[in-house]
């Protein structure tokens, strides 16, 4: 297997959540912690990086929940995302801490929390942890919810409006 397939063997379209089955049941077996985060990361940044990394430093197995196109225009707008949701998710699987990207049609990542069932949520410390979508799932089960320090001056709006004024 190449390099490139084995990047794009880490990405679950969402209608395939299924094929995530076979990597929950080994990742149980082995009692190894698997750890969420989920986002839109239309523009990686240092940020997102940097996010990731932490959050991924508390877990055995790392999965990102990606919003899917027609999810992000409904979050923010018409005019994102500026990336297609596979270019996106290409990017996020290249990332050698990142051990699934798995995408979602809906709003939140809810029901994808619910059907992974992770030990540890992640989410930026800009949101309460009653805030934190899923928090409930992960709680009730014995895992907790990790608030990670984002990196100031870093956002993808940000990396838009510095481009614009370019």
């Amino acid at each position: 297997m190449t390099k490139l397939e084995r990047i794009k063997a880490k990405i679950i379209p969402a209608s395939q959540w299924t094929f995530l089955d076979s990597a929950i049941a080994f990742w149980q077996f082995k009692k190894m912690q698997v750890g969420f985060t989920n986002g839109c990361f239309d523009i990686l940044h240092q940020g997102h990086v940097a996010y990731l990394a932490q959050a991924a430093s508390h877990t055995d197995v790392f999965v990102v929940g990606l919003n899917s196109d027609a999810s992000v225009r409904r979050l923010k707008g018409a005019q994102r995302p500026l990336q297609d949701e596979s270019s996106r998710a290409m990017v996020l699987a290249s990332l050698g801490f990142v051990d699934a990207v798995v995408l979602f049609e809906q709003d939140t990542p809810y029901e994808l929390i619910h059907y992974l069932q992770p030990d540890v949520l992640a989410k930026g410390a800009d949101y309460k942890k009653e805030e934190v979508v899923g928090a409930d799932i992960v709680e009730s089960k014995g895992g907790r919810v990790e608030l990670i320090d984002l990196v100031a001056g870093y956002s993808t709006t940000s990396v838009i409006n510095r481009m614009k004024e370019e």
